[in-house]
């Protein structure tokens, strides 16, 4: 009945993932390749996150 007013966790973990490319390409562009690998790391295992939720939803 109050499904409407639950968050979607996958739309959440999306935007965290989009975000998160986002600095690390601001960071590549600024020549920090350090932070640019941490960055994309974190995104990384944000899209595992997604992936996990993807095939938990699926079936």
């Amino acid at each position: 009945m109050f499904s409407i007013f639950k968050k979607n966790p996958l739309k959440k973990l999306t935007q965290q993932y989009n975000a998160k490319l986002e600095e690390a390409m601001h960071a590549q562009r600024k020549g920090d390749i350090r932070s640019y690998s941490m960055l994309t790391a974190e995104a990384e295992q944000i899209e595992n996150q997604i992936k996990v939720l993807e095939t938990t939803t699926d079936k």
